[in-house]
């Protein structure tokens, strides 16, 4: 199957006259099973590397690759098989989210939080609600996300759901909106007063909501076309059917924070995978051996070999962990307790801290195997380094390694919110 681009939209990068809302280019092809899943990823995947230079260097916003990213079928994966979707495993989820990360690390993460709101949305979400959202998606829309808050040096969710006779109003400023530049729906982490004090709703807000103002301020040395800026929400009207629990949600043992992790690692792990390939090709066709190595080619230079079989040892030893940690969510999802779901985050972590560890490596020894000749500016290369860096810092992996360790030696259950 190929997915024909459609036009972008007139609106550029770092232009703030932006699009009110996406259209629907294309109603979503509808995929079947896991199987398939992987199969139009591995494809899309083929499509999108040709330009993610470009998009990169230029910050292209990328608008038809979105189109056809969604057209594809592949955002409506996780939608229950008894709602009209496919309902993939966990572990589909993530290759499908690593393959497409390999060719455009930006391009992998956007439906991150998309696919995070579906999760909440399955947890906690009415029937009414679950029909509704999940209609929606399997129509071609889009969902972002408007859950950080910046300025403060606490965690505290500032952004306020007022109700009253009049209607329910949202009032916040958001920043890393990954997604919510090019989303149909915008769910928003908002705090509303309760009898006991404030507690926490994820509220689907339209995009095109009178009060809603999205700036694509995101300047970020990598990952420079998810458009993870601000979103402003000024007396935002909102339905009562659009809010979802959320605080609830982890008051209970749930797989809203090991799937949201598995995605993080997964492109992690395709940033891995798109470094390591690149400098496969640039040693073999460019780079220049060492005069020590005495050899004709760069490829047979010993120390380099060497050096490319530790770094795929690790690659292939995250993607096993990454298998595993699916197998884990996948189990946690039919059964959801308080031992399987820590096994699961768990499982994920270790995968988290595999991932991120290879991601940077991989980025950073490209440059050291291929040479100086790897740094122009043409090629691109360094993107792989940027986007790596820049995504591993989304939660310190330091803290994964506290988790495991504490589990196996004390059988402390992991903490239960998004980061674990």
């Amino acid at each position: 199957m190929t997915i024909e681009l459609s036009p972008a939209p007139e609106a550029r990068a770092g232009s703030l006259a932006l699009p009110a809302t996406p259209r629907v280019a294309r109603t979503p092809e509808r995929i079947a099973d896991d199987a398939q899943a992987l199969d139009v990823a591995r494809r899309l995947a083929a499509q999108f590397a040709g330009d993610a230079v470009l998009r990169d260097r230029e910050r292209r916003l990328p608008w038809p690759e979105l189109d056809a990213f969604a057209a594809s079928g592949l955002w409506t994966i996780t939608v229950p098989r008894a709602y009209g979707g496919p309902g993939v495993s966990a572990g589909t989820l993530a290759e499908v989210t690593a393959t497409i990360s390999a060719a455009d690390g930006s391009l992998g993460q956007i439906p991150q939080n998309h696919f995070y709101a579906l999760e909440v949305l399955r947890v906690g979400g009415n029937a009414q609600q679950q029909r509704f959202f999940y209609d929606r998606v399997l129509a071609g829309e889009r969902f972002g996300n408007a859950l950080a808050e910046i300025g403060q040096k606490d965690f505290k969710r500032r952004t306020r759901l007022t109700r009253a006779q009049e209607g329910w109003r949202v009032d916040g400023r958001k920043f890393y909106c990954t997604g919510a530049l090019y989303a149909h729906w915008i769910p928003t982490l908002v705090v509303a007063q309760e009898a006991g004090g404030d507690v926490e709703w994820l509220v689907f807000v339209p995009r095109d909501a009178p009060g809603v103002t999205v700036v694509d301020d995101w300047d970020g040395f990598g990952q420079r076309v998810t458009g993870s800026g601000s979103v402003q929400f000024e007396d935002v009207r909102v339905e009562p059917e659009w809010v979802v629990p959320f605080a609830s949600s982890f008051q209970r043992p749930t797989t809203i924070g090991p799937l949201a992790q598995i995605m993080h690692a997964a492109i992690d792990l395709g940033q891995a995978r798109g470094a390591f390939a690149a400098a496969l090709e640039f040693v073999r066709e460019h780079a220049r051996p060492w005069i020590d190595a005495k050899v004709e080619r760069a490829a047979d230079d010993p120390l380099a070999i060497a050096q490319f079989g530790d770094l795929a040892a690790r690659l292939r030893a995250a993607e096993a962990l990454l298998r595993r940690a699916g197998r884990f969510v996948d189990a946690a999802q039919a059964a959801s307790t308080e031992q399987s779901v820590a096994e699961a985050s768990i499982a994920v972590a270790e995968a988290r801290a595999a991932t991120t560890t290879v991601s940077l490596d991989a980025g950073s020894r490209l440059f050291e195997l291929a040479g100086t000749a790897a740094t122009l500016d043409d090629l691109g290369l360094d993107r792989f380094w940027r986007n790596a860096r820049t995504h591993t810092l989304h939660d310190p992996v330091r803290w994964k390694y506290h988790a495991i360790g504490n589990f196996y030696l004390n059988g402390t259950l992991p903490p239960r919110h998004g980061a674990l």
